[in-house]
């Protein structure tokens, strides 16, 4: 997998974890090893302006998925064929809305980024969660992700 971190938000990320993160995520996934994928990570200011532009939606949003290619929906779970490469997309992340909703939730704002960004990921994959029967697979499958995550990754 190729995965590309730019971070334009000022904050400190560890950007080599949420590389390593990706990776384990796209892997499960059984998405193409040369499958490429970008995580923008910036501040509120340009976080709010993409939320507005592109979801209409006011002010700062946590994440934001943008897919490149025109994928079918959870074509990287299908054991039929494995998919072909593909430029899936960006990853947008927001660090200082991330912490805000870390210390509401009670946990760090790494594991906060991590549950994002897989969110992001299976966003750009196919996956939504508008109808409840969606909301269900695709939570179930961040669970299922982020806890596999936990497993082979020590704490930061």
């Amino acid at each position: 997998m190729s995965v590309e971190v730019a971070n334009e938000s000022g904050a400190e990320i560890d950007e080599a974890r949420l590389v390593a993160l990706a990776g384990h995520v796209l892997g499960k996934l059984g998405v193409n090893p040369l499958a490429e994928l970008s995580i923008l990570v910036v501040d509120e200011a340009a976080m709010t302006a993409l939320h507005e532009q592109w979801m209409g939606e006011p002010g700062p949003t946590d994440v934001l998925a943008f897919p490149m290619d025109e994928l079918r929906p959870h074509q990287a779970r299908s054991e039929e064929a494995a998919p072909d490469p593909a430029l899936l997309g960006d990853v947008v992340l927001c660090p200082s809305v991330a912490a805000k909703q870390a210390a509401e939730a009670g946990h760090s704002a790494q594991a906060e980024l991590e549950m994002l960004c897989t969110h992001g990921i299976l966003h750009l994959l196919g996956y939504d969660h508008a109808e409840p029967e969606e909301h269900a697979e695709m939570f179930g499958l961040q669970g299922e992700l982020l806890e596999s995550w936990r497993e082979v990754r020590p704490k930061p």
